[in-house]
């Protein structure tokens, strides 16, 4: 792994670990709608996700998974957008350059 990717990947790790600090948080309706304790089971398992393997992490970056919860395919992802929220960061590897942008959603939701 290359250490951009590390850095990558580290910094996403905080923006899990750290939501709302980190990384900006959106999540969809259907996320929205939970009940506080299911919303919070929800965030412990992003924050504590441990999933990544070639096959859904294919560039070691760690900004992505997915799991079941109460019947429900969880998905969430990372995106990198320049710090005024208009564009795609130039240098996910800079923090300076980067808001990282931790969207958490149902797959029925899409």
């Amino acid at each position: 792994m290359t250490d951009k990717i590390e850095i990558i990947a580290k910094l996403n790790d905080l923006a899990r670990s750290a939501m709302g600090i980190a990384s900006q948080v959106v999540v969809s309706d259907g996320v929205s709608g939970l009940s506080a304790e299911d919303l919070a089971d929800v965030r412990h398992k992003i924050e504590t996700y441990n999933g990544f393997m070639p096959g859904n992490d294919p560039h070691g970056e760690r900004n992505s998974g997915s799991f079941s919860y109460a019947g429900e395919t969880i998905i969430w992802k990372i995106d990198y957008q320049n710090l005024t929220l208009d564009g795609e960061s130039d240098d996910p590897a800079d923090p300076k350059v980067t808001t990282r942008v931790l969207t958490i959603m149902m797959a029925s939701d899409g």
